[in-house]
């Protein structure tokens, strides 16, 4: 086959399981000579395994064959630590569906997971290109190599005959095979990690004698921090630096290096980062600015930091970054700007913000929370909050993790993460940028387009414990890191002040929490008092957690008092928190042992009663999320998903080829918009048109418009046709749409779309007469609706009319309104839906940093309005349809609540599964609406449905082959 242009698509930096990482990409014809080199660094032994007999040089024949391939039917990928191949695997098409397949690895990297993380890459080009078995013939010594084909997950075979194993592996992807990758990723970046924040030996280049310095502080807190292996200054005039000695260059330093931490000017950091990589350096810390916060330029210079250091096998943090900290006895490291860093604890804290990390450790030091490690990311280059994620959910020193985040760099697989690590470890988060879902200047990551209050939903789908300001984010912390998470929202309240009792009620109240009376002890109550009362609040079976208050009027013995709310609390395994004389984080007289950091049972305490219910209210709904089972997408029948990717990509094509055709029809000094309208003269087939119907029983009331969204424009069409719409069109979120994937974006019919995954939409027709009308009618059965069949006209007043019962009743409404719209309006007509239901809106969305997202929420104006609607990312389990469900605020109107009759809720849910497997399914449904869904008492009903179709340019963002963001 004809070489195809090189598939830049296929590049990836990777991360190895040892924690290193290596740059993957397809071969080129200028690779002679790097695989000339490669090939002589190789064993024998591997050379036979690989070749089944001696072969010590590849001749210049063998090299120009292996380094051409088309990139179809003979494709081969290589790894490369810096600017050498480490490894090499390849397929060769032996028939339409099936390649054979062959690995090479340099011995000296044999063992680190290079083979099975290209293995994963070579299978998803495969797939690309059609081919759905892999064969490899291999010796039966050769035992790792059939280890890596086994291992991956895939459905695999073996026979042997003729001294050789035949191995087939196919290439669907299985649960099995996601698990597989999903768990290697987790170790790789979780060591990753590691071996940041445990280094045996750090180096501070540009560490100056200048006091107050950038790389003088870090040498400083290093020292003071008392690191537990040797520090090494590096400056390139100096003898000697805060009494270390210091060393020229990072090649000139005696012993290994694992960290380095950066101070030099942004425009030397590239040449220093080639130096550590020469040296053998595992990880660094680019505290330097002058990068992306600066403009272009900087950015480039960003970008660049990022993909040397990847090249070589290193992991960032930073630029323009704070630093790292691990309070580990065994590591004591202090390698940031900050001299001061919390005592040991089991709080993970991470912070994009720099300039903002000083300011957060000293919160956090003042408050006596001790952490277990710290990192800054600042312009987060390379590592990131979900690399934390992986190895905080390793590292038993951490129980709690709390993050600041002003930016998420890959939002779908921080969601998949935190979905996992929730279910063992609370995690809290402070996302700022909320009113703009902006980014600082610098940062590797782009603008949100949900709206925040759809982050909320997917936070809380996940697990995340999301908080609105840095003061909750402490509040909730300590509570979490200091006490057992409640079995329920029942509060007993113990207070020796009347007016602060009532204050706690009103707070649980408005918290959503089922306050207890309080126990009012009076203003003279001593530790006796409290401590007797408090165990009775908490022996009872109706309360899960208690709130003590402790301010009394006129000094008295509060140690004795603490200590008997610490004894307590010990002991009924039930969390308590304190407004203990308004102290705020953890006194020492709460602790377990007062001379020490906090431990498990040590009491909270806040300034106000409010702050502490809203800390325990957080916890609270953590902890009911948590009970629940995670679930899984369930197991659906009546679904077709191959007839409805043939659906999709038939559009897709269609529409490609008649939007080229125009193109070169159309001259290039009149160019016109493509229109959204068909001519209303045109004939339409009667079936398969999305229309809607209200559901009120007035005749001649219509849709009411939704304000809260531009929705974009999909105009009643014929059936089944697909339509392109004008790039740069807007969405439904209000952004703009074009310019990000490949063809599109289209419009399609989503009825037989949505056939293929069980779902039926109510039938219409289209009609052009009154006559066409009144025939309609007849074949849908009466009653009926008379609306205009574009979805966007008929959301306008007056242009519905419901529960025409005869042919004259039909005739006078078409009159009325092709006189109010137009003689040439286009109508349709819809059976009327049986009653009483409740109507309801479900829409999709392939969001480019999420992937898709269904929404819900009720159709009536007042909730369109407020724009009252839920989020989940899909596929959707049956628990997330459960809860997608009941997030509205109006979800009591689907229960019987305000005189609406009970509907079919578990027929509901069923719906938005089946839509979230569709959405998971197909990435080229850029959008799809259902509107209205009717909520019956038996049934539900899809009114309308309308759907618009782009095609992506590549795989979602958390799909795919492993790969660094």
């Amino acid at each position: 086959m004809e070489a195809t242009q090189y598939p830049a698509h296929w590049e990836a930096d990777v991360v190895l399981a040892d924690g290193g990482t290596a740059h993957v990409r397809p071969i080129r014809p200028a690779d002679g000579d790097r695989l000339r080199a490669f090939y002589s660094r190789l064993s024998a032994e591997s050379i036979y395994f690989r070749y089944f007999g001696p072969r010590p040089r590849l001749s210049d024949r063998e090299v120009t064959f292996f380094t051409n391939v088309d990139y179809v039917d003979r494709v081969a990928l290589i790894a490369t630590i810096g600017t050498e191949m480490v490894a090499v695997v390849r397929y060769d098409r032996v028939s339409p569906a099936e390649a054979e397949v062959a690995f090479l690895v340099e011995d000296a990297h044999q063992g680190r997971g290079v083979a099975s993380v290209m293995l994963e890459h070579l299978a998803a080009t495969a797939r690309e290109r059609g081919i759905e078995t892999f064969i490899a013939d291999v010796l039966p010594a050769n035992m790792r190599m059939m280890g890596v084909l086994r291992q991956v997950g895939y459905t695999a075979q073996s026979r042997f005959a003729d001294g050789v194993v035949r191995m087939t592996l196919d290439l669907t992807p299985t649960e099995t095979s996601a698990e597989v990758t999903a768990s290697r990723e987790h170790r790789a970046e979780a060591r990753s990690i590691a071996r940041l924040l445990t280094p045996g030996s750090v180096a501070v280049i540009g560490a100056s004698r200048e006091p107050g310095g950038v790389g003088q502080t870090v040498l400083r807190n290093l020292l003071a921090a008392d690191f537990t292996g040797p520090v090494y200054p590096v400056h390139r005039e100096v003898r000697a630096v805060a009494g270390v000695r210091a060393y020229p260059s990072v090649k000139d330093i005696d012993g290994e290096v694992d960290l380095a931490v950066l101070a030099v000017p942004a425009d030397s950091v590239i040449d220093v980062v080639k130096e550590c990589a020469e040296k053998g350096v595992r990880g660094l810390v680019v505290v330097s600015s002058g990068f992306g916060e600066t403009g272009p330029k900087g950015r480039a210079r960003q970008d660049e930091l990022a993909s040397i250091a990847r090249a070589y096998g290193l992991r960032v943090v930073g630029p323009n970054c704070l630093g790292i900290a691990n309070t580990d006895p065994s590591v004591r490291l202090n390698a940031t700007l900050a001299a001061t860093v919390p005592g040991r604890g089991r709080v993970g804290f991470f912070s994009q913000s720099g300039a903002l990390g000083t300011a957060l450790l000293q919160r956090v030091a003042q408050r006596g929370i001790g952490i277990s490690s710290f990192v800054s990311a600042g312009n987060r280059a390379d590592v990131s909050g979900n690399d934390l994620l992986q190895y905080w959910e390793e590292d038993e020193a951490t129980e709690v993790i709390l993050l600041y985040l002003e930016s998420l760099g890959n939002p779908r697989k921080f969601t998949r993460l935190a979905r996992r690590i929730s279910r063992s470890k609370p995690i809290v988060v402070v996302k700022s940028g909320g009113t703009t879902q902006g980014v600082p200047i610098g940062h590797s990551a782009s603008a949100l387009r949900l709206q925040d209050s759809a982050l909320s939903s997917l936070f809380e789908q996940a697990g995340v414990i999301r908080v609105d300001d840095l003061i909750q984010l402490f509040d909730v912390g300590q509570l979490l890191a200091c006490q057992p998470l409640p079995a329920g929202p029942r509060v007993g309240l113990v207070s020796n002040s009347d007016a602060l009792g009532l204050l706690a009620v009103d707070a649980c109240v408005s918290a959503e929490l089922e306050p207890r009376p309080p126990v009012n002890l009076g203003a003279t109550a001593g530790a006796a008092e409290f401590g007797t009362a408090l165990a009775g609040v908490l022996a009872d079976p109706d309360v899960d957690a208690a709130v003590v208050i402790y301010m009394p009027p006129i000094p008295g013995d509060a140690r004795s008092v603490a200590a008997e709310l610490v004894r307590v609390s010990r002991q009924a395994g039930k969390p308590v928190l304190a407004t203990f004389e308004g102290q705020l984080g953890m006194p020492p007289e709460l602790r377990t042992d007062p001379s020490a950091l906090p431990e498990r049972g040590s009491v909270p305490s806040y300034a106000a009663p409010e702050e502490a219910v809203r800390a325990l209210a957080h916890v609270v709904r953590y902890a009911l999320w948590r009970k629940q089972p995670p679930g899984a997408p369930p197991e659906l029948d009546r679904l077709d998903t191959e007839t409805a990717r043939e659906i999709v990509a038939s559009a897709l094509t269609t529409a490609a080829t008649d939007h080229q055709a125009a193109t070169d029809h159309q001259p290039a000094t009149d160019h016109q918009p493509a229109t959204d309208h068909q001519p209303a003269s045109e004939p339409r087939p009667a079936h398969h048109t999305s229309v809607t119907q209200e559901t009120s029983a007035a005749p001649d009331t219509s849709a009411a418009p939704d304000p809260s969204a531009a929705q974009e424009p999909i105009a009643g069409q014929e059936p089944g046709a697909a339509e392109v719409i004008s790039p740069g069109a807007a969405s439904s979120d209000g952004e703009r749409q074009g310019g990000e994937t490949g063809t599109g974006p289209v419009e399609i019919d989503a009825s037989e779309l949505l056939a293929c995954y069980g779902l039926t939409v109510w039938p219409s027709e289209v009609v052009a007469t009154p006559e066409e009308a009144v025939g309609a009618a007849e074949r849908l059965g009466w009653p009926v609706v008379l609306k205009a069949a574009d979805p966007e006209a008929a959301k306008r007043a007056g242009t519905v009319r419901l529960g025409l019962t005869s042919a004259g009743a039909v005739r006078h409404a078409y009159a009325d309104l092709a006189g109010q719209l137009g003689a040439d309006v286009v109508l349709a007509v819809q059976r009327m839906a049986p009653q009483p239901a409740v109507p309801t809106v479900v829409n999709v969305l392939e969001d480019p940093a999420f992937g898709p997202v269904v929404s819900f929420g009720l159709g009536e104006v007042t909730a369109r309005l407020l724009r009252d609607r839920g989020f989940r990312l899909a596929p959707l389990s049956g628990e997330d349809a459960a809860g997608l469900v009941r997030s509205v605020r109006a979800a009591p109107l689907l229960f019987g609540e305000y005189g609406y009759p009970p509907v079919a809720v578990g027929a509901l849910e069923e719906l938005l599964v089946r839509v979230g497997r569709l959405a998971n399914d197909l990435p080229e449904v850029s959008r799809l609406d259902l509107d209205p869904v009717l909520v019956g008492e038996s049934e539900v009903l899809v009114l309308g449905a309308r759907a618009v179709l782009r095609s992506p340019e590549g795989p979602r963002r958390d799909g795919g082959p492993r790969r660094l963001a």
